[in-house]
């Protein structure tokens, strides 16, 4: 009988309050949902990628209040109340590239693109904490993600060189 009360719970809904890209969202979701499907199934922003469902692989890396999260480890209903950015939320409203996007395009930084999102969004985070990071920083902050075409030399070159242009483009705005 015990079981079967903790069956009940479960399945129960609860309501999930969150702001995603800058859009307020309150659903009821079960409590068992994950981050991961609550966005590409509930939201249909399908950029965030699941690979291996485990934490392992960063696929499903996004930011939870400017800090990356796997979306593919966190229940949806512990984000009520938080904000979430999804690669989506990097481009432009008109859908011009970001300047990390540029980057990852202009040095090839991405292959298949099944981990790009979350090296994304990680490194969006990491330039907000480190304007100017080593090579090695890079390499550090890339750790926890799994790229299985690129051998991160094109992932390390396209988040450097958002860097320098991230760290101009503000010195030009400061000169102004």
């Amino acid at each position: 009988m015990q079981g079967m009360s903790q069956t009940k719970k479960v399945n129960q809904l609860q309501t999930v309050n969150l702001k995603v890209n800058g859009v307020s969202y309150e659903k009821e979701v079960e409590a068992r949902v994950l981050l991961s499907d609550f966005l590409r199934h509930e939201l249909s922003l399908t950029g965030t990628h699941v690979g291996c469902e485990h934490g392992v692989c960063g696929a499903c890396t996004v930011l939870l209040d400017g800090q990356p999260v796997r979306s593919c480890l966190t229940l949806a209903a512990q984000v009520s109340g938080k904000e979430v950015q999804t690669v989506e939320s990097l481009a432009g409203p008109d859908g011009e590239l970001s300047t990390l996007q540029k980057a990852f395009w202009e040095y090839q930084g991405l292959q298949c693109g099944f981990c790009t999102p979350g090296i994304l969004m990680t490194a969006e985070a990491f330039l907000e904490e480190n304007p100017q990071p080593t090579r090695e920083e890079i390499r550090e902050v890339l750790g926890g993600h799994i790229c299985r075409c690129t051998g991160y030399h094109d992932i390390v070159d396209s988040i450097e060189a958002a860097a320098r242009a991230k760290v101009a483009s503000k010195e030009a705005a400061a000169s102004k």
